[in-house]
């Protein structure tokens, strides 16, 4: 019997000294072939396969001890998928307790209020580490591909910044902000003022646009809608510079001219009647709440007095009064 108290006392010796070296393991840094390692990891991998990646990117372990410990903790199936980047010191339960919070590197793209779609474009190529599925897309086959076919993308973006992970797609960060502005244009329409002269949440989203790009104090932001919509509601042209200019696209040279403003196009609204085709540009909240939720004002009118701000008339007389003293230098 003797021997088999210490065989059991030898095999409990292993055990302990086993786990001692397990713990002291996992609280060791991880020896890098870096001073950081990256790893981005995909939806669906399982442990084992993130544990390999790690190795492949330059942790210097044994991808079955990574497994093991992975596996062992219980929080295997607790793995995020994303982008994450690590340091000389990390340790192995260091590692796992960061791709189980999540802590990931992120990357930030922002979505400027009054950029049109072109603008969205470039800075969706510009943007870091983002996966450029949309570059070899046409406008159509985004919009297909966001669940809205025949749709124009102008203006379906909600301006913002979005976080996103190290080699997500473009198209996965363009569906938050279309979800953004479809939730928030649906939340300022249920909120509208009443008898507005706007059939549909699509038609305030082009107002908007236009409130977007004509507003230069923020002060002045429903006022402007206001003009708009009396203009609207009286049958009057829009007649709005922003919305020409939309029109004329890449062949605009910063310089609009009276020849421009006769030269008919959807979006020349000095010559067509009501709110252009589309929006032309992204509207932000601002904008949004603006047009749904006007100035109780009768304006007609507005003027830039050179100093970012407007002035407002009622009527032609006060309007012309009021463009030449600001814009002809008149008393």
């Amino acid at each position: 019997m003797k021997w088999l108290l210490r065989a059991v006392l030898a095999l409990l010796l292993v055990a302990i000294l086993a786990a001692g070296a397990v713990w002291q393991w996992l609280r060791s840094p991880l020896s890098l072939a870096a001073p950081s390692v990256e790893l981005s990891i995909e939806p669906g991998t399982n442990p084992a396969e993130v544990a390999r990646a790690w190795v492949a990117a330059g942790v210097q372990a044994d991808p079955r001890a990574l497994y093991q410990w992975f596996k062992w903790s219980g929080q295997a199936k607790q793995i995020r998928a994303g982008s994450y980047e690590v340091h000389a010191g990390i340790t192995p339960r260091a590692l796992l307790d960061k791709m189980v919070r999540g802590d990931q590197v992120l990357e930030q793209l922002r979505l400027i209020e009054g950029w049109n779609w072109r603008q969205v474009r470039v800075a969706l190529a510009a943007a870091p580490a983002l996966k450029a599925r949309t570059a070899q897309m046409s406008d159509a086959d985004v919009m297909a591909a966001l669940g809205e076919p025949g749709v124009a993308p102008e203006g379906r973006f909600f301006p913002d910044t979005y976080a996103y992970s190290r080699g997500v797609s473009d198209l996965t960060v363009l569906k938050r902000a279309h979800e953004a502005m479809k939730k928030r244009l649906a939340e300022a329409w249920r909120k509208r003022a009443p008898d507005l002269p706007l059939k549909s949440a699509d038609e305030a989203l082009i107002l908007a646009s236009i409130v977007e790009k004509e507003t230069g104090t923020p002060s002045d932001r429903s006022r402007v809608a206001a003009v708009f919509v009396n203009r609207l509601r009286a049958g009057m042209p829009l007649q709005t510079d922003p919305t020409v200019i939309y029109g004329l696209g890449e062949a605009f040279d910063g310089n609009l001219r009276k020849r421009d403003l006769l030269a008919d196009t959807p979006f020349n609204t000095y010559t067509r009647g009501g709110l252009p085709p589309t929006p032309i540009a992204m509207p932000g909240a601002a904008s949004l709440q603006a047009a749904l939720n006007p100035a109780p004002v009768k304006s007609l009118y507005f003027v830039s007095r050179g100093d970012g701000s407007s002035e407002f008339s009622d009527d032609l007389t006060a309007h012309n009064r009021a463009v030449n003293k600001y814009q002809r230098g008149g008393q």
